[in-house]
């Protein structure tokens, strides 16, 4: 599936949802589909923001969106963990990793990740975190997930595209 600096562009999500590209203008303008702006003014689409909006209203996912590689943003002081983290996630995702809370902010920015898998992030609740990011217009894209054991961690991933 082609993208435009990991965005999807409006023309491929119509294809996606087999309907006129109108009809996805529209469906941005109501706010039922996430959506971003060029600096040319086309439209653009994170693909969980796609992956979202197809489950909400029941279209099929398709194997081409579900293979997408996620942008991952791992962060914690444990280099051991980071080091588990990167193996278990680099052959499926793409894989950035902060050893510090304040690299990871950094990297929210720098790095723009689809995922936060958050380790221990003190002084920083992940949930306060989790909910500063939904309300930033920059970054409620950002799913939040906890870091964990490393099977169940790349599962958790792979169920955000399914």
């Amino acid at each position: 599936m082609k993208t435009r600096g990991g965005m999807l562009s409006a023309t491929l999500v119509a294809r996606i949802c087999a309907v006129d590209l109108k009809t996805i203008h529209n469906w941005a303008n109501k706010g039922k589909i996430a959506g971003t702006r060029t600096r040319g003014r086309h439209l653009r689409f994170r693909p969980l923001d796609v992956v979202e909006f197809l489950r909400t209203y029941e279209f099929g996912v398709p194997e081409a969106l579900r293979s997408m590689k996620l942008r991952v943003l791992v962060v914690d002081p444990d280099a051991g963990a980071l080091a588990t983290a990167r193996r278990a996630l680099v052959r499926r995702f793409d894989v950035a990793t902060a050893g510090h809370v304040v690299d990871g902010l950094l990297a929210l920015a720098t790095f723009a990740p689809d995922v936060l898998v958050a380790g221990d992030l003190a002084p920083i609740d992940p949930t306060a975190l989790a909910g500063r990011l939904a309300a930033h217009p920059g970054l409620r894209h950002v799913r939040v997930v906890p870091l964990g054991e490393p099977a169940r961690l790349r599962e958790a991933l792979e169920q955000l595209t399914q």
